[in-house]
């Protein structure tokens, strides 16, 4: 109970701190994986989120670390999208989680570097950009055709379970095997699902 309720408490901290544009409802099963959506689907899902607006309490949002949904120009959108949609068409994945994966991991800024040294738009680790044979991980070009052929193959490995490759992205896929094929309870990992879940559905209403 105690873990289910740390999990939940997760997913809406995070999915506050995302999205404002709509409702979402969601719930943590027994599992310990996060489910949400925009719709009540059944009585499991809870409102946690109103597209209501309400003030926000700019004090409490430092101290909880939450940022505003990221605002990126269609101009930028449109400079990644052709290669996105090539490589998304090449590994059969949907190219809205491509894009929602750069939107989370570097805000479409092809020269970001993590503290953890992850690179490129879409973030990778060097061991990733040496198992996908990416020369320069800061050329928009590899590092995407990487991050998707990265991603293709954790969606094969979870049996095509969006939250799970999500998740294994994260936290790499030997967390999510020794944790019983769950999401990892990390804190990091708990939130950036359903961040990136929520970026994704976004998306493939607008792509």
């Amino acid at each position: 109970m105690i873990r289910t309720t740390y999990l939940f408490a997760a997913l809406i901290l995070s999915c506050f701190c995302a999205l404002t544009w709509a409702d979402l409802f969601g719930y943590v099963d027994e599992n310990g994986r996060a489910h949400i959506s925009t719709k009540q689907l059944d009585d499991r899902y809870k409102l946690f989120q109103s597209s209501v607006a309400k003030p926000i309490d700019k004090k409490k949002t430092r101290v909880a670390g939450a940022t505003k949904l990221p605002k990126i120009s269609q101009k930028k959108l449109n400079l990644y999208n052709k290669q996105i949609q090539k490589v998304a068409k090449k590994y059969q994945i949907d190219p809205a989680l491509v894009h929602a994966v750069i939107l989370a991991e570097s805000r479409y800024n092809p020269e970001a570097v993590s503290p953890r040294g992850a690179s490129g738009l879409m973030q990778l680790m060097p061991d990733t950009a040496v198992r996908y044979k990416v020369a320069d991980v800061f050329d928009p070009t590899q590092n995407i055709r990487a991050g998707a052929q990265y991603l293709s193959y954790l969606l094969k490995l979870f049996n095509n379970d969006i939250e799970l490759a999500i998740a294994a992205y994260n936290a790499g896929e030997g967390a999510v095997i020794k944790n019983g094929r769950r999401i990892p309870p990390y804190r990091e990992t708990v939130a950036y699902v359903p961040k990136v879940m929520a970026y994704y559905r976004h998306y493939q209403e607008k792509i």
